[in-house]
C-alpha cells in the first residue's frame, strides 16, 4: 500500500529518534510498536519486560487485527509510519508486508547489547531481534520488498544525507524539519516510554556518533559475535551518507 511505512528495528536502536523525526512532517502519521502486545503474549524467551501489563492492557493483542487495521485505518494523513520491533514478528500472517514499503533499522550487535542489558536480564539473540531481522532482510530481498536498510551508524554520521536518500527510496519528498524536534516525551510514545525512552527525551535531534568501547560480559560477547555475520551482511545494503 502505496506510503505505509514499516521501520523494522531492533530494540536499543535510533529507532524512536527516526520515528520522531517522522512525526515532524506535516503529511506524516506515526504509530510505536503496534504488535507489542501481542508479542508478549507468545514471547518465547525469558526476558522481562517493564510494564508489561500496562502494555497488554494498552494494545489490541491480535497481531493479525494489528496489522489490517494498519492497512485499512483512516490516520488522516498521506503517509504513516509504523515504528516495528522484528521480534515483534511472531506467530502472525506476513501477508502485510508485500503490501508496504518495509524499511530495515540496523546496529552493531555489540552496542544494541550494552544499552538491553541495562534494561532486560536473561538476554538472548533472539530477544534482540538480530536473528528475525536477517531472516526478514532475506525475505523482503527475495520478494522485492526491501525498500531500504538504513545502519545507525551511517545515520548518525550524516543524518541530512542518509533521510534524503531514504526519503527518496520511500517516494516522499525530504524536508529538514526531520532533523530537530522538541525534547521530552511527545503524543506519539507507546505507555512503555518511561521505561525505554529517558535519553531521546532529553535530545533534539539525532545525536553525533561517537565512537565507543563495549565491555560485555562473556555470555553477551558470545551473543554479539554469534550476530555479527548477519549483521554485516544487512550492513552491505545499507545507506551510505
Amino acid at each position: 500500500m502505496k506510503n505505509r511505512i514499516n521501520l523494522w528495528s531492533s530494540p536499543r536502536n535510533i529507532s524512536t529518534a527516526l520515528m520522531y523525526s517522522f512525526a515532524q512532517r506535516p503529511d506524516t502519521a506515526v504509530e510505536d510498536e503496534p504488535l507489542y502486545a501481542h508479542y508478549l503474549l507468545r514471547q518465547p524467551t525469558e526476558a522481562d519486560h517493564p510494564g508489561r501489563e500496562d502494555i497488554l492492557q494498552s494494545q489490541n493483542n491480535n497481531g493479525n487485527e494489528v496489522t489490517a487495521r494498519m492497512l485499512s485505518h483512516d490516520y488522516q494523513k498521506e503517509v504513516v509510519v509504523f515504528k516495528q520491533m522484528t521480534h515483534h514478528l511472531i506467530d502472525i500472517d506476513t501477508g502485510f508486508l508485500d503490501r508496504m514499503d518495509n524499511v530495515l533499522l540496523i546496529r552493531d550487535p555489540r552496542a544494541i547489547l550494552n544499552s538491553f542489558s541495562k534494561v532486560v536480564e536473561k538476554v538472548t539473540a533472539r530477544d534482540i531481534g538480530v536473528p528475525q531481522q536477517f531472516a526478514l532482510f532475506q525475505r523482503l530481498q527475495k520478494a522485492g520488498k526491501l525498500t531500504a536498510v538504513v545502519d545507525a551508524r551511517l545515520l548518525l554520521l550524516n543524518p541530512e544525507s542518509v533521510l534524503s536518500q531514504l526519503c527518496d527510496r520511500l517516494g516522499i519528498p525530504f524536508t529538514p524539519q526531520m532533523l530537530s524536534w522538541e525534547p521530552g516525551a511527545r503524543p506519539e510514545d507507546g505507555i512503555w516510554a518511561a521505561h525505554w525512552y529517558g535519553n531521546v527525551h532529553k535530545s533534539t535531534g539525532f545525536q553525533p556518533w561517537k565512537e565507543k568501547t563495549y565491555n560485555l560480559s562473556p555470555a553477551l560477547a558470545s551473543i554479539a559475535e554469534a550476530c555479527r555475520p548477519a549483521y554485516e551482511e544487512m550492513l552491505g545494503a545499507a545507506l551510505r551518507p
